[in-house]
């Protein structure tokens, strides 16, 4: 699943508090934070394509 092409490094800005939260998740469940914005991601486009479908 995914668009599958080479690595692209980003840079974000979040709320500290709130990523320092996540991130220790992300480390209990040995979740890669990464990923998981990347999945977030993929999950968005998906959703956009289908909305903009039933749109049409």
């Amino acid at each position: 699943m995914g668009l599958k092409m080479g690595k692209k490094i980003i840079s974000l800005s979040v709320d500290k508090k709130t990523y320092e939260e996540y991130k220790k998740i992300c480390e209990k469940n040995g979740w890669i934070l990464s990923k998981q914005i990347e999945n977030f991601m993929v999950r968005e486009i998906t959703n956009h394509k289908n909305s903009s479908k039933r749109g049409k």
